[in-house]
């Protein structure tokens, strides 16, 4: 393998790192907009606004086994720890710490990213308070519940 390919495989290692940092999440933890309050507990007359009519649980992403994002990614990191090492004359020693090291780390982020590529998400059924219908597909339902007033802001409806 010549230095060109350990260069590119160093490259994908770092991506694939800096990918898993980017894919975390905090399910359950969601800000709803901010709309200004009245004192009244009637909702006002709100455009965006309306009923959920039906909730429908999605599959996305592909249908791989759970296991093989981290898989793969500890296949790459692997190989891509051994082959630095080797280029930068670690002994062999050193070329087997760092293939071990590069498949747990990419093991992490192979299993980080498919984690948020792949899941159950809900279409949302919402009737809105002027007649028309609307769909969003969001990951997470919170507190939303078949018959949940609910507002629409952002591609996502947020529990009233």
């Amino acid at each position: 393998m010549n230095i060109q390919n350990v260069r590119l495989l160093g490259v994908a290692a770092a991506a694939t790192i800096a990918l898993a940092g980017c894919a975390t999440s905090s399910p359950g933890y969601s800000t709803s907009p901010s709309y200004g309050g009245g004192y009244s507990s009637a909702p006002a007359q709100c455009y965006d606004c309306g009923t959920v009519t039906r909730i429908e649980q999605v599959t996305t992403g592909s249908s791989a086994p759970n296991a093989t994002g981290a898989v793969l990614g500890g296949i790459v990191g692997a190989v891509a720890g051994h082959e630095i090492s080797r280029h930068t004359g670690g002994s062999k020693g050193n070329q087997n710490v760092a293939a071990a090291a590069g498949a747990v780390g990419g093991a992490l982020a192979g299993n980080a990213i498919q984690k948020n590529t792949t899941g159950a998400s809900y279409n949302v059924y919402v009737r809105m308070n002027d007649g028309r219908t609307t769909v969003v597909t969001q990951r997470d339902l919170g507190n939303i519940r078949e018959g949940s007033y609910v507002r629409v802001h952002d591609g996502k409806a947020w529990a009233q």
